[in-house]
């Protein structure tokens, strides 16, 4: 009787488990970030080929070169002002991209919803800032497993 009763204890707890284990995997956050975000201009593989590349005055960069264009070694910090929007690039005139520091803060009132991945994430406080930054970190670390070797 008794360990009839620990038999089922066991399944059910590997059971419970299994099943929060497959929860809390959230898919790639960094790639549907970029494929939500970024996919339209730089394209889904990240090449600068988006289907709205053509009609932007400065083409899109080649997100998969930028650790090759830098002696090999990805430029996080570069990478992260860029999208934040805290560095522009001044050959580029005035800046086409859009600013996702602003665009990922979900208080601001935008046409896009944020998941309530990013929330859990932003601690007890719900703080913008930190959603804001796991995003844009999530991106980064999407573009630095897709670059080129």
């Amino acid at each position: 009787m008794i360990t009839g009763c620990l038999k089922g204890l066991m399944m059910a707890g590997l059971a419970a488990g299994f099943s929060g284990a497959a929860e809390a995997q959230p898919s790639d956050i960094g790639r549907s970030e970029f494929l939500s975000s970024c996919a339209s201009c730089h394209g889904a593989d990240g090449k600068g080929r988006g289907p709205v590349s053509e009609q932007l005055k400065v083409p899109p960069s080649d997100l998969t070169i930028l650790a090759r264009n830098n002696n090999g070694v990805f430029p996080t910090n570069a990478v992260y002002e860029t999208i934040y929007g805290s560095k522009t690039v001044p050959a580029h005139g005035t800046r086409e991209m859009p600013i996702w520091g602003e665009r990922f803060n979900p208080i601001i009132n935008l046409p896009h919803a944020v998941d309530p991945f990013y929330w859990r994430l932003a601690g007890p406080e719900n703080s913008p800032e930190v959603v804001v930054r796991t995003r844009i970190l999530a991106v980064i670390d999407y573009l630095n497993r897709i670059q080129q070797k």
